[in-house]
């Protein structure tokens, strides 16, 4: 793809790629012609989507990451950029989430879910970062966040708490790092449908849910190609510190 969009000389790794909007954000970064990294705890999901891209030409590795444990995060790094070279872009996405009231929640639910959402996406991004500097690299770290870090519903606090936190850190990351050349900015979708929640969006409560959002609809994963595409390319480059929602109007109503 040529033009202010073209990310064919990136080589971008993506956190949570195994599922959902990993999986859909590897597919179009690659099908725009960059060589992707493609990192989860389990590898048997990436081997798939390895084959799937490299079959259609595409260049990709499947890493082994466990975001929650920072040795993890330098070896899968060190194993990406082995096989494709300098890592140029990362796409914090790695993410999940508890469903129980806060009341509910324990002390391990909170662990996991900040862990995986907030102090993963952190240290994945200080990683590359460190990396970046010393190599004299310019740089660009896409975080995915969330509407519920703007806005909140019930029986998911840690998440909505861990989402409010990676907007804080792609400001103060990105206050940070400019000067080194290093962009930090975030994706906020809004309710989307993925093979996680599908069977949701069919029940009474997911289309009651559907009708409070102003375009009608849930988003599907599709409709966060451009926002990545925006901000894995140049044409963010005078971008940095922002957050990019796309949710249908859902933060209006």
């Amino acid at each position: 793809m040529s033009g202010i969009f073209d990310v064919s000389k990136e080589i971008i790794l993506i956190t949570g790629a195994s599922q959902g909007l990993g999986r859909q954000f590897a597919r179009v970064l690659a099908a725009h012609g960059a060589a992707v990294a493609l990192a989860a705890r389990q590898t048997d999901k990436l081997k798939s989507l390895q084959d799937e891209i490299t079959g259609k030409g595409g260049r990709a590795v499947a890493v082994q990451m466990d975001v929650t444990d920072t040795a993890s995060i330098g070896q899968a790094f060190d194993a990406a950029e082995a096989a494709l070279g300098p890592i140029s872009v990362l796409i914090n996405n790695a993410g999940i989430a508890v469903e129980k009231l806060a009341v509910d929640q324990t002390e391990a639910d909170w662990d996991s879910v900040i862990g995986a959402n907030l102090k993963g996406a952190y240290f994945a991004a200080t990683e590359i970062a460190r990396r970046m500097i010393a190599r004299k690299q310019e740089g660009n770290i896409v975080n995915i966040a969330s509407v519920l870090g703007f806005g909140v519903t019930k029986f998911v606090s840690p998440y909505t708490i861990s989402k409010a936190g990676i907007v804080q850190a792609t400001k103060a990351l990105a206050l940070e790092l400019a000067g080194n050349r290093i962009r930090v900015n975030a994706i906020a979708p809004g309710y989307i449908d993925t093979d996680m929640n599908h069977k949701f969006w069919e029940t009474p409560a997911g289309e009651k849910l559907a009708k409070r959002i102003p375009q009608r609809r849930v988003g599907h994963e599709t409709d966060l190609d451009g926002a990545i595409l925006l901000l894995a390319s140049q044409a963010s480059r005078y971008m940095t510190g922002s957050t990019v929602t796309v949710d249908g109007g859902f933060l209006l109503n």
